[in-house]
């Protein structure tokens, strides 16, 4: 595997990661807390960095382990 499909290997993991953490520990703001022009909807704190850093982990992970399956042969794309 070049570098190349690595990192586009890489960054799609990523992305999907960061889709499923997206919704973890999400609270919407209290009524009481709502100004005038704010989403009721919105988020009252989304943690984003905590969010990216648990998905470049997680993300890694997963890399790792599709790294390994390609590189042993287990799974080969080559015809």
């Amino acid at each position: 595997m070049d570098w190349a499909t690595a990192l586009a290997t890489y960054v799609i993991i990523w992305w999907l990661v960061m889709f499923m953490v997206l919704p973890w520990g999400v609270r919407r703001i209290e009524p009481e807390d709502l100004r005038e022009g704010d989403d009721p909807g919105a988020p009252a704190n989304p943690r984003m960095l905590i969010k990216v850093a648990v998905t470049t982990v997680v993300a890694g992970m997963f890399f790792g382990l599709f790294y390994l399956v390609i590189i042993s042969g287990v799974i080969s794309f080559r015809v």
